[in-house]
């Protein structure tokens, strides 16, 4: 059986820092990139503040965490799926010690009604200075 799959963009998720989409819709999944918390059209990271080397001084992984919740939302309304259809959440974490207990806190609350399959990892640094991105699987019709 061959599957027709299609590249997929959000309009309101910030662009992608190299050369992929938001998402790629295979059958009925659809499979999200690395998703942080930049804001639209703007190299801004919310609850960042970085120094003139471009370093990070300090950081809210709370501010982080919603930042990339809302990103997440966008993408999936966009691409033709919905939050709760969200199955599979694969999350990246500079700073398991510090942050996994807000993370997973505001985890709870975000998805209180749908409980997808989750995994967390702590990597050593992530693309961009940020301290949390989301790797995200969803159902679609």
């Amino acid at each position: 059986m061959v599957h027709k799959d299609e590249l997929l963009y959000s309009d309101r998720a910030p662009k992608a820092v190299g050369s992929y989409p938001h998402a790629r819709k295979v059958g009925n999944l659809l499979f999200l990139s690395g998703v942080g918390p930049r804001l639209l059209n703007s190299k801004t990271i919310p609850g960042v503040r970085l120094n003139e080397a471009g370093e990070i001084v300090d950081y809210d992984i709370e501010t982080q965490c919603r930042a990339v919740f809302e990103n997440v939302r966008y993408i999936v309304e966009d691409c033709g799926s919905s939050w709760d259809k969200i199955v599979d959440v694969t999350v990246y974490l500079t700073n398991m010690k510090d942050d996994f207990k807000t993370y997973n806190r505001l985890y709870a609350e975000y998805f209180e009604a749908n409980q997808p399959c989750r995994t967390t990892c702590e990597i050593n640094c992530l693309p961009t200075p940020i301290a949390i991105e989301l790797k995200v699987i969803a159902t679609i019709d």
